[in-house]
């Protein structure tokens, strides 16, 4: 990281925390301690049996990875099987609870929901993360599944947006389904697509968000309901 991108990202940086006064942002998209923590996290594999499709159809650098969410362990298990630094989109009212630590230790980007000027400084931050190689993580169901098997409406006040705005980023989808224990063991299957046949060029928002949900229904096997998950 050059110096002039240094004093860019630290003046970023400043400008959240006007933008979200006495919130703990951490360094989003660029957390020192994100590795140190993913080293801790691998130790899951032991309480976890996870089974991966696709590893090698994401290649290394700057990809958009949009995943379904059914549980709070979706993010995690999609890390602690790659080495990939992972920077995702998460509402500002965790970083304000007990656990909050464990998201700025994770360089995670807080979101205020209907707050345009947050919005703006967030999308700026998904910006950099990009541009420095980093891959960007959506959950665009909003929150998890209340039945924690289906897919829900995707929201796209972020996600049309932003893959928009980086025409270039191939944009992968992560399915992520479970199928309870076994030897005391939970089990999970992740399943990640090719880069999607999206031309954010020249599609409109819908065939867009239309690409990435028969996308997560079709390698998820799961059940659609067409309202929004928290409904």
């Amino acid at each position: 990281m050059s110096p002039a991108d240094s004093d860019s990202f630290e003046s970023a940086l400043a400008r959240g925390r006007q933008v979200l006064p006495g919130v703990r942002l951490g360094r989003p998209g660029r957390a020192r301690t994100y590795w140190a923590t993913i080293a801790v996290l691998r130790l899951l594999k032991v309480r976890w049996s996870v089974t991966v499709h696709g590893s090698d159809r994401v290649r290394p650098g700057a990809a958009i990875l949009v995943g379904n969410h059914v549980s709070a362990m979706d993010p995690v298990l999609a890390v602690i099987h790659h080495w990939w630094r992972v920077t995702a989109f998460t509402k500002v009212e965790v970083f304000e609870r007990p656990g909050a630590l464990f998201f700025r230790l994770m360089g995670q980007i807080p979101l205020r929901r209907g707050d345009a000027e947050s919005t703006r400084w967030a999308m700026d931050m998904a910006g950099r993360t990009l541009q420095a190689g980093g891959k960007l993580g959506l959950y665009p169901e909003g929150t998890r599944s209340p039945d924690g098997r289906s897919l829900h409406r995707l929201h796209t006040r972020i996600l049309v947006p932003l893959i928009q705005a980086h025409p270039d980023v191939p944009v992968h989808t992560i399915a992520t389904t479970y199928s309870g224990s076994r030897g005391g063991r939970q089990r999970a299957q992740i399943t990640l697509s090719s880069a999607l046949p999206i031309d954010a060029r020249a599609m409109d928002a819908q065939q867009i968000v239309d690409a990435l949900r028969e996308s997560l229904i079709r390698d998820g096997n799961l059940p659609y309901i067409d309202t929004y998950a928290q409904r």
